[in-house]
């Protein structure tokens, strides 16, 4: 058996009703519900009715929705920018390496030769940058501290796994609530940035090791974990994931992925886990 999950203002299963094997569950009045279905077709079927709707709609498994993993990217994802690009704009090279950066994450440059370009373009910049980058540009995305308040009140472990930096990861993580990050390492001469970062390379091979290293660690099947992202150097830990999620995506990663998500905010990951409103911690 399978459900269709369906999320956004104004949800109503009325309209889904001859693609239905069983009455549908309300996971929130008028915003999100669950649709039993037998055949998978029923997804296609379903955006088809929705096309002209604000509605995610996505195909999960019936059994073993409820992950006991996150595993997050940062930039774009768990919050509103990318980092580099910001930092960039400290230097007044803003619309050069946000080009790089937007290819990348479309996956048309090889992620750790792109980094390491951007990177080079910063040497010189004071180290004072960082926390005028982080104070004034870094939020949170609508929803973050909810999903990582919930998974964890539901005993899941949560991971930043970002090809950002340790400088900006920290503090997220903490913000946001996770329990561990990792990511790239920026190096400096105590008053400017080199130009370089810390091998190796955090990339998307290292995205996948989190994944993996991670649910090893915890005992856990890959198909107890969750893992979010938004671009190409997320592909490998996304198809990895028990649940891989493309948020508001780059279209390589969104159309690879079992599920995406383009119309809601980070508490949609809860309700692809069949999570209802009462059980939502709101943070």
């Amino acid at each position: 058996m399978f459900v269709l999950n369906v999320i956004g203002k104004g949800a109503n299963p009325a309209l889904f009703v001859a693609l239905a094997a069983a009455r549908a569950r309300i996971l929130s009045p008028d915003f999100a519900f669950d649709l039993p279905v037998e055949n998978p077709s029923a997804l296609k079927a379903a955006r088809h009715l929705a096309r002209n709707l604000a509605l995610d709609i996505n195909l999960v498994a019936a059994e073993g929705r409820r992950k006991k993993l996150l595993v997050a990217d940062m930039d774009s994802t768990i919050i509103n920018v990318e980092c580099l690009d910001e930092l960039a704009d400290m230097a007044g090279l803003k619309a050069d390496i946000a080009a790089i950066t937007e290819r990348a994450m479309r996956g048309e440059l090889e992620f750790e030769a792109a980094l390491k370009e951007r990177v080079g373009m910063l040497k010189g910049l004071p180290l004072l940058a960082l926390a005028r980058t982080y104070s004034e540009r870094v939020r949170l995305n609508p929803g973050a501290r909810s999903l990582l308040a919930t998974m964890r009140a539901h005993g899941a472990h949560t991971m930043l796994v970002s090809g950002g930096f340790g400088f900006f990861t920290k503090r997220v993580a903490e913000d946001a609530g996770f329990h561990e990050e990792r990511s790239n390492i920026l190096l400096d001469d105590g008053t400017c940035l080199t130009g370089e970062v810390a091998s190796p390379v955090l990339g998307h091979a290292a995205k996948l090791e989190a994944l993996e290293s991670g649910a090893k660690a915890l005992g856990l099947a890959l198909s107890q974990t969750l893992a979010v992202g938004d671009g190409a150097n997320d592909l490998a830990m996304i198809r990895a994931a028990g649940m891989g999620v493309a948020y508001h995506a780059k279209p390589v990663l969104a159309a690879a992925a079992g599920a995406a998500i383009q119309h809601n905010d980070l508490t949609a990951l809860l309700y692809l886990q069949g999570y209802s409103e009462a059980e939502i911690v709101r943070a």
